[in-house]
C-alpha cells in the first residue's frame, strides 16, 4: 500500500492500448474498448479507496472522430451504457463527476446521460471524477483565451491564476503525475497547460491489463521520486 502522506492530489490517465489488447486475442476493437471500461471502474475504486481527491481520465480527444464512424458509435454508446451502471457507485462513494471538453458536439444520448451524471453527483464531496471527452489541450487554451478577451480583460492584467480560473479544471490541482499505459511516450494535447510540472510514468502495460496494483507501483513510483517545481536537484533538496 502506497504511503499515504504523499499521494498525488491529482491523477490523471491517458487509457491507452484497448485496439492493440483486442488484436493481440484477434478480437474486434469493441472487445478492448469494452475491457478498458472495466479496467477505468478498477481504477476509480482504488483511487477512492486511497483518499486521492481528484483523477482524469482521457476517454476520447478531439482528433478521434478520425475513426471509422462504427468504432465512434460503440464508444458512445458504451459511454452511456458505463455511466448509466456506475452512477450508483459514485454516489455511494461521493464521488463528483465532471466532464472535461465541448459537450455540444457529442450525440444526445451521450449529452443526456453526461448531464444527469454531472447533476446528480454535484453535491459528493470526497473524490472528483473528471473525463476528458471531446477534449483536446490546444483548444482548452484558446477557448480560455477568448472567454478573457470575451470579459474585456486588458492584457496586462493576464496573469496566468486568471487563465487557469478559465479552465476546464478550475478550482481543481493540477495532475502530480500522468499515466499512459502502453508504452507510449507522448502527452496527445491531454492537459498541456496543467501538466507543467507533472510526474510522468509510461507503464508497457495495455489498459485492459492495467489493474489496482500495476496502479499502486506507479504510485510507488511517484512518491520515490523528488519533484523540483523546476529548481535544480540541490534547490529542490533544500
Amino acid at each position: 500500500m502506497p504511503d499515504s502522506m504523499s499521494l498525488p492530489r491529482h491523477v490523471a490517465i491517458i487509457m491507452d492500448g484497448n485496439g492493440r489488447w483486442a488484436t493481440m486475442r484477434g478480437l474486434p476493437r469493441s472487445e478492448g474498448h469494452r475491457a478498458g471500461t472495466e479496467a477505468a471502474r478498477g481504477i476509480i475504486t482504488r483511487c477512492r479507496e486511497l483518499g486521492i481527491g481528484h483523477l482524469t481520465l482521457y476517454a476520447f480527444s478531439k482528433e478521434n472522430w478520425g475513426r471509422p464512424a462504427d468504432e465512434v458509435k460503440f464508444l458512445f454508446d458504451l459511454l452511456v451504457r458505463f455511466l448509466t451502471r456506475e452512477t450508483d457507485m459514485l454516489l455511494k462513494q461521493s464521488i463528483r463527476f465532471r466532464l472535461l471538453g465541448e459537450m455540444a458536439d457529442l450525440p444526445l444520448a451521450a449529452r443526456k446521460v453526461l448531464g444527469h451524471v454531472i447533476a446528480k453527483t454535484a453535491h459528493c464531496t470526497e473524490m472528483t471524477l473528471n473525463l476528458a471527452l471531446n477534449y483536446s489541450g490546444r483548444d482548452e487554451i484558446l477557448r480560455a483565451c477568448r472567454s478573457l478577451m470575451r470579459q474585456g480583460v486588458a492584457p496586462e492584467d493576464v496573469t496566468e491564476e486568471r487563465l487557469s480560473a478559465e479552465l476546464y479544471t478550475a478550482g481543481q490541482p493540477d495532475p502530480d503525475l500522468i499515466i499512459r499505459t502502453s508504452g507510449e511516450k507522448r502527452l496527445s494535447g491531454y492537459l498541456l497547460w496543467q501538466s507543467t510540472y507533472s510526474e510522468f510514468s509510461f507503464p508497457e502495460t495495455l489498459w485492459p491489463d492495467f489493474t489496482p496494483d500495476h496502479f499502486e507501483a506507479a504510485l510507488h513510483d511517484y512518491q520515490n521520486r523528488t519533484r523540483r517545481f523546476g529548481l535544480t536537484g540541490d534547490q529542490a533538496a533544500g
